[in-house]
């Protein structure tokens, strides 16, 4: 307990929340102790109504509130009572002279920037007149003089200050103060933040015209405000500290609900997101996609009518590796599923969501992690660097067979086709140098083509060894896969490696000086080949 001189009574506070929920209780508390209650505009309606004595701004500045709102609280009475230091002598005989009233909390919560720039088809002259003025500042003095002044900031804030308050009697203690002091510079950093992040990115300022970002648009200025999450136990090794920060969307794995399961470890994360990205590659509307990683990389893939036949085919690609990776799904892991899979090692598990014999049987596996969330990605992508950071847009473009030229003699045969689009969404998802080795598998009279990888070729230092440790990976066999490169073939020495070992079809980027060298080994080999036009290099 801080001692008594710590502890400053709650004697006036001023009221101004756009988030009003909570709040009539909180007030209640406050009145309870005798606190002068000041409030604004609706937020003292909303109040009045509920039975509590409330005193409008008006009456305490002696000024109506005007400009449609726009000024109500800019005020020296206001401020004057929220910033002068108590017990310093010229602080005190000043606000004696003008009348000024102290003001010992302020509780207030800003206007909703981020949520109006969020909505379709806002306005430009509502995103600016959605741009706070008045709270911010009250917030910003009130942290200034948190030895005098406690400043709420979040409904969520409300339950433990009444605890305190009761526990002292209407005081807040000093520690308690300075904590709401660091919350609310964070909140009005993150606030100026956002608005000068949505203002920069607009297409245009006309007052009428929708507030839509420029197309492509990177910020003049990169402003990142990321709140803590959680700490972690330790980064990518025991001796380096860690912690996870949100940005706040909502989305991505930093967002997932974990349903069970040890912690998770900076690795988990870092393999989970590489695990969704690539699970998610494949629409759940049309087939179960199942991806299995290890250190970020695939160790195998597939496709199926259920999440159990995805699956069964990935682990079947490299059972060995598979041993203590993480496991992605696009589609609701079911108990048959579950029932499979719980048979292997594995550390954690994103999905859509599991249903209850899923979560049954993983139950019994309490170290196994669990995570749900739902299907969305980053729309653009940030690395640090020493010195800096990079940003850049999310690789989201995607191929379809419409989008395939064909330079070689022979195209590809519908399987393999579908094959060659299977192996071009996963080796996207594989580090650079990369080369994916996969087959469709028909599913007979039930219809439908889906596919597998056969051997991955990860992270290698030139082209032809990804393709021939691709192969030595291989556990199925070879003959008649088809091979994906993230980026040209830039000598024909590659495509004859895939050749050598079994692939039929090529699907690569093209654009190479020799191209036409590369082109002539495949028809020379019998091996049909898609360019698509654009690389997939994946760095790290």
């Amino acid at each position: 307990m801080n001692s008594s001189s710590d502890t400053k009574p709650i004697r006036r506070a001023l009221l101004s929340v756009t988030d009003k929920s909570g709040l009539i209780e909180f007030a209640r508390t406050l009145a309870a102790f005798g606190v002068d209650l000041v409030s604004t505009g609706g937020t003292a309606r909303m109040l009045r109504d509920a039975g509590l004595e409330i005193r409008d701004i008006a009456d305490l500045t002696g000024f109506p509130e005007m400009l449609d709102g726009r000024v109500k609280t800019l005020h020296p009475k206001v401020h004057g009572g929220i910033l002068h230091i108590r017990g310093n002598a010229a602080h005190e005989a000043s606000v004696a002279e003008h009348a000024i009233q102290p003001i010992d909390m302020v509780i207030v919560n800003l206007y909703a920037f981020e949520a109006t720039a969020a909505r379709p088809g806002v306005l430009v002259h509502e995103l600016i007149e959605n741009i706070d003025i008045g709270g911010p500042s009250m917030v910003r003095s009130a942290a200034k003089n948190f030895e005098d002044v406690a400043v709420v900031t979040s409904v969520a804030e409300y339950a433990g200050l009444a605890a305190e308050l009761q526990a002292n009697a209407g005081g807040l203690t000093r520690d308690t103060r300075w904590r709401l002091a660091r919350q609310a510079f964070a909140l009005t950093a993150a606030y100026d933040a956002g608005i000068a992040t949505a203002l920069d990115a607009l297409s245009t300022s006309e007052a009428n015209a929708p507030a839509t970002a420029r197309p492509a648009s990177l910020p003049s200025s990169l402003r990142l405000l990321y709140p803590l999450a959680n700490r972690l136990r330790y980064g990518e090794n025991p001796h380096q500290s860690a912690a996870l920060y949100i940005d706040g969307s909502g989305k991505g794995i930093a967002a997932a609900t974990q349903l069970q399961g040890k912690e998770l470890s900076y690795n988990n994360l870092v393999d989970l997101d590489a695990c969704w990205a690539l699970a998610s590659e494949f629409s759940s509307d049309a087939e179960a996609a199942v991806a299995i990683i290890k250190h970020t990389n695939p160790c195998g893939a597939a496709t199926g009518k259920t999440v159990l036949e995805a699956y069964t085919r990935a682990l079947e690609a490299d059972p060995i590796s598979a041993f203590g990776g993480v496991i992605g799904s696009n589609r609701e892991i079911d108990g048959e599923a579950a029932e499979e899979i719980a048979k292997l090692f594995v550390e954690a598990i994103v999905a859509p969501g599991f249903t209850p014999e899923a979560l049954a049987r993983f139950g019994t596996k309490k170290n196994l992690r669990l995570l749900t969330l739902d299907p969305a990605h980053s729309s653009q992508v940030y690395k640090q660097v020493s010195g800096g950071m990079l940003v850049q847009d999310a690789d989201s473009k995607q191929v379809t067979a419409a989008g395939l030229s064909f330079p070689t003699l022979r195209e590809p045969t519908a399987e393999e086709l579908h094959a060659l689009l299977f192996a071009w969404k996963v080796c996207k998802h594989v580090k650079s140098n990369a080369i994916v080795y996969a087959r469709a598998i028909a599913a007979g009279a039930a219809g439908g083509i889906f596919g597998q990888t056969v051997g991955v070729g990860a992270g290698q230092m030139s082209r032809v060894d990804a393709a021939r440790f691709g192969a030595q990976k291989a556990v199925l066999p070879l003959a008649g896969t088809v091979a994906a490169s993230d980026a040209f073939f830039p000598f024909a020495d590659g495509l004859e490696v895939v050749a050598a070992a079994g692939a039929t079809a090529v699907i690569q980027p093209g654009g190479s000086v020799r191209d036409p060298e590369v082109i002539a080994a495949a028809d020379r080999l019998g091996v049909a080949m898609a360019f698509t036009g654009i690389r997939h290099f994946r760095h790290g």
